[in-house]
């Protein structure tokens, strides 16, 4: 039934452009976005070395790689603790925005790779599949500080918000703990349109994706946003399975756990929400109407 609602071309130049036409009764015109290679991809998978300050430090070295140059690049300094956030901003051309956010702090167990580098490496790459094109939206790609002692970051960042930027902003997309199983969301921490975005360009592009709650792993990212009414969505990859084997905050959680195939794949995935959103975010194109 989708044959006609979206045909992807693979250029040289490894663009991918997206016509998707037809949507729910929504022509949402075209986009673009450029993938990073997988070999950037694991490599800055396994950048995931240090305590939380270098983890920091290397999220920024990061963005900089990625194109986010000391204009666009900051770190927030965070109430409460040690590390700061680490912000990057790509401009639209208008004042609206979508979030992009992941923690890249990590408990002492463990090298944290799949708790959260796998979420946190993403960010610069993502920004990078889509800074090359002028989008409407304004991007802004956030790493959160201190996750594990309770969402302080991310809690901080939406604390800050002001009336006038909770308005301005159409989503908030989390990533958390990826790479252990195809792409998971958090249905009953997601809004209901974004999923429904998600499933829809899943399905496109016949990359597996399913819905998995994981309340009884407890809070994320995401929340601080929800509660003051964003649209937000949590992406990850613990499936029951997953949860089984004891991975989260233990010395299991290695760079060995991740499945570099359901990895990239998300990237990919994540990469075209991202641009997909663009045209549709705040739109009756994302709601179904």
């Amino acid at each position: 039934m989708f044959n006609d609602g979206l045909r992807i071309f693979f250029c040289a130049v490894a663009s991918v452009t997206l016509l998707i036409h037809g949507w729910l009764g929504a022509a949402v015109g075209s986009t673009r976005f450029y993938p990073v290679p997988r070999k950037v991809i694991e490599e800055r998978l396994g950048m995931y070395k240090g305590d939380n300050q270098q983890r920091e430090a290397t999220l920024k070295q990061l963005f900089t790689q990625a194109g986010c140059d000391a204009q666009h690049l900051s770190e927030q300094v965070v109430r409460g603790s040690k590390v700061p956030n680490v912000v990057c901003v790509l401009p639209g051309s208008s004042d609206k925005v979508i979030i992009i956010g992941a923690h890249f702090d990590h408990v002492a167990k463990g090298d944290g790779v799949v708790d959260n580098w796998s979420g946190a490496s993403l960010l610069p790459s993502l920004y990078e599949a889509i800074r090359k094109e002028l989008r409407n939206h304004t991007y802004i790609f956030i790493g959160f500080t201190d996750e594990e002692k309770g969402e302080i970051g991310s809690r901080f960042y939406a604390q800050q918000m002001t009336k006038e930027q909770v308005a301005a902003t159409e989503a908030m997309v989390n990533m958390d703990t990826l790479g252990l199983a195809p792409t998971e969301i958090w249905i009953s921490h997601s809004d209901k349109h974004l999923i429904n975005a998600l499933v829809y360009l899943a399905k496109l592009m016949n990359s597996p994706i399913s819905g998995e709650d994981v309340d009884k792993v407890g809070s994320s990212d995401s929340v601080q946003f929800s509660e003051r009414k964003i649209p937000s969505i949590t992406v990850h990859s613990l499936t029951q399975k997953a949860w089984d084997t004891q991975i989260l905050h233990s010395s299991k959680d290695k760079l060995s756990e991740i499945r570099m195939d359901d990895y990239y794949q998300t990237y990919r995935l994540m990469a075209v929400y991202l641009a997909y959103l663009d045209q549709v975010a705040g739109g009756s194109a994302v709601s179904g109407h």
